[in-house]
Order: C-alpha cells, then sequence, then structure tokens
C-alpha cells in the first residue's frame, strides 16, 4: 500500500509538472521539448531528486509515447502521398539525408566512438522533427505559402528513411552478424512494402473495420491497433515505432482526421513522459563535457539544413524569401532524434551519446521557433525587395 501511495504521488507530481512546463512554453513561445528533458535530467540519476518507485512506470509509458507520436506522424500522410512524394522529391530528400546525416556520423568518428555509433548519431543529426516544424509553420502563417509542400514533402521523405534506418541501426545495436542483419533489413523492407500495397490496395477495408460512430470506440480501435501491430513489428525485429507509422500510413481521408484529433491529448501526455524518460537516463554531469561539442554540431545542422531548404525550395521555382523560411523551419530536431539516440543509450553504443544528443536536441527543439520569429522580419524585408 505503501509503495502505490509513493507511485501515485510520484505520477501526480510529474504530470502536473510537465502541465506547469507546458504553460511555460506556450507563455514563452517555444517548444516544450527542452522543458520535459530538463525536468527529466533533474530527477533522474545524477538530478536533483531522483526518482524512487515510477521508474518503471515511466519506462513503459516513454515505449508508449514513441508509439503514439509515430502514429499520429503516420496519419498525416496517406500511401499515395508518400509514393508522389517520394518520386517527385527524390533529389532534394537525397541532398537532405547526406548533407544532414553526415555531420553526426563524422563527429562519432572523429570522436573514436565506432560505426555503430557514428550510425546513431547520423540518424540524430538529420531527422527534422516534425511536430516543432508543423507548429512553426501554422504560427507564423506559413501554412499557406508556396514553399511548405517543399517543406512538408521533405519530412515525408524523412520519414520514409527512417522507416528503413531504424530496423538497420537496431540490428547494428543489437551486434547480429552481416547476415543476420541483411535479414533484418529484408524482413523490414518487405514488411513496409506490404503495409503501403496494402493500404494503397486494401486501405479502404481497414479503414471499415476501425471507423466508429462512437469516439471512444475508434479511439480504443486505433490505439489497440497500432500497439498489436507494433507488438508484432518488434517480434520481427522491425521497430516498433516503424510499425506504428504504418498504421497511421494505412489510414487515410475523414477518418484520419477524426483519430488525430482524438489522439492529440492522450500522444502529448505519453509523449510528454517519453521525453522526461529520455533525461532520466541522462546525468546531467555527463552534459557539460559535451556541451561545446553539442553547440558546434547544432551550429553546422542549421546550415545544412538551411541549404537543403534553400536547395529544394530553388528547385520548385521559389523566390529566396521562400528558400529561407523553407531552412529554417527544418531546423528543429525533437522526436526522431531522442528515439534513436534511446535506441543507442539502451544497446550501450557509447555512454557520450546519450548526453551529446540531449544537449544537441536541447539547442535545436528551444532556438529553432525563435529564430523562425527573430528573422521573420528580415525575411519578410527580401520579399518585398525581390
Amino acid at each position: 500500500m505503501h509503495h502505490t501511495a509513493i507511485l501515485i504521488l510520484e505520477l501526480g507530481a510529474i504530470i502536473l509538472g510537465l502541465g506547469v512546463l507546458g504553460a511555460l512554453a506556450v507563455r514563452v513561445g517555444i517548444s516544450p521539448i527542452p522543458l520535459y528533458l530538463v525536468a527529466g535530467l533533474a530527477f533522474g540519476q545524477g538530478g536533483i531528486l531522483p526518482l524512487a518507485t515510477s521508474g518503471e512506470f515511466i519506462a513503459t509509458g516513454a515505449e508508449i509515447g514513441v508509439i503514439l507520436l509515430l502514429l499520429t506522424l503516420g496519419l498525416e500522410y496517406n500511401a499515395s502521398e508518400l509514393v508522389t512524394s517520394l518520386r517527385s522529391n527524390a533529389r532534394a530528400g537525397l541532398a537532405d539525408l547526406v548533407l544532414n546525416a553526415a555531420p553526426g556520423a563524422i563527429a562519432a568518428l572523429l570522436l573514436g566512438w565506432g560505426p555503430v555509433a557514428a550510425v546513431a548519431m547520423a540518424g540524430v543529426t538529420y531527422a527534422t522533427s516534425s511536430g516543432i516544424t508543423a507548429k512553426v509553420l501554422s504560427d507564423l502563417g506559413w501554412i499557406g505559402n508556396r514553399e511548405t509542400p517543399v517543406v512538408l514533402s521533405l519530412l515525408v521523405f524523412e520519414d520514409l528513411t527512417m522507416a528503413l534506418y531504424l530496423p538497420i541501426l537496431t540490428a547494428m545495436l543489437a551486434g547480429v552478424s552481416f547476415a543476420g542483419g541483411a535479414v533484418t533489413v529484408g524482413i523490414a523492407l518487405a514488411t513496409v512494402s506490404v503495409v503501403l500495397l496494402i493500404a494503397l490496395r486494401f486501405g479502404r477495408f481497414i479503414e471499415k473495420f476501425v471507423a466508429s460512430p462512437s469516439s471512444e470506440v475508434l479511439l480504443l480501435k486505433v490505439i489497440g491497433l497500432a500497439l498489436l501491430v507494433a507488438g508484432v513489428a518488434t517480434k520481427l525485429q522491425v521497430s516498433a515505432a516503424v510499425g506504428a507509422f504504418l498504421v497511421g500510413i494505412a489510414l487515410s481521408g475523414e477518418l484520419a482526421h477524426e483519430a488525430r484529433t482524438l489522439l492529440a491529448p492522450v500522444r502529448d501526455l505519453f509523449a510528454a513522459v517519453f521525453f522526461v524518460f529520455f533525461g532520466l537516463q541522462t546525468d546531467p554531469a555527463a552534459i557539460l563535457p559535451v556541451a561545446g561539442l553539442a553547440v558546434l554540431l547544432a551550429v553546422v545542422s542549421m546550415i545544412t539544413k538551411l541549404l537543403t531548404g534553400a536547395y529544394a525550395a530553388r528547385r520548385a521555382g521559389i523566390a529566396k524569401a521562400g528558400q529561407a523560411r523553407a531552412g529554417i523551419a527544418l531546423i528543429p530536431r525533437g522526436e526522431f532524434n531522442i528515439v534513436i539516440a534511446g535506441l543507442a543509450v539502451a544497446a550501450g553504443a557509447h555512454p557520450d551519446l546519450g548526453p551529446l544528443a540531449a544537449a544537441y536536441v536541447l539547442i535545436l527543439a528551444a532556438f529553432g521557433p525563435l529564430a523562425a520569429k527573430l528573422v521573420q522580419p528580415l525575411i519578410t524585408a527580401i520579399a518585398r525587395r525581390t
């Protein structure tokens, strides 16, 4: 009874504290992700007040948070949009991959962390935070701009790349042989291909099964299906996150919109728990030695994302102001980066990888939206001159 009381007290304090931090982030005008990470650092090992009994519950909640994050991300797209995006924006997507994965991989190799850590760090520096970028586009009124479809297409390309990258990383972290890794990647490719085929050809049957006039039933079906597929994906040595992402892709239209609306508060709760959990796993004292490298990586990543956005927008015939907006919108890092770092930390890739990723995401998750607001007047001036 005493144990249960302490568990409930800790969970209540954590969730209430996250609510206060979220309100503060809204007031300041930044993403709450950096604040959630800081909260995890404060209450983890080496923090101000380490948690006593709720660690296991938070770990499970963090797993659910990853699944719901990727599920709602998949709901943003449908299979045909993904295929179209791949065909029309492959060149810009590949430029994005090369420019932004390289800094993390090079840094890990120069530090002598080895090839596995290099592959993990490549993912950490590559992926833009879709959630933060979407909020930036909405808050600044950029949704209707000509460059916005270009930005969204790059995000789609990144999401698909992650669907292939995560199984490869998981195999490498598990230390399987080349043959075993090839089998894992083959299973992942086959799984993604089969799900996309089902979504394209038989998506209406899946939607018919999930659809319900009751919001409660619809929510239960969507979350249940996502967790079930995520579990099967894990059994097949494919990331649970990828499984959830593919479930989201299989649903489209009005059903996907309704599901996103219903899932939003549940996703936000468990996503906050996930970011806290990552912070809990990171010793704050370990961040100071890598802070300088995190700042350097963040500056390099800002430049490479600006170049990526400008290149993609210029190929679409968009003016300089739109090119600048596209690059700035791609700066924030968040969900995927922490997911990747979390996998690497759990597998023991390198002790400094977690602290470096935490500091890196803290910088770009906070600075990305602020940079967009600060340079908005300058971009407006550029637009008037061109």
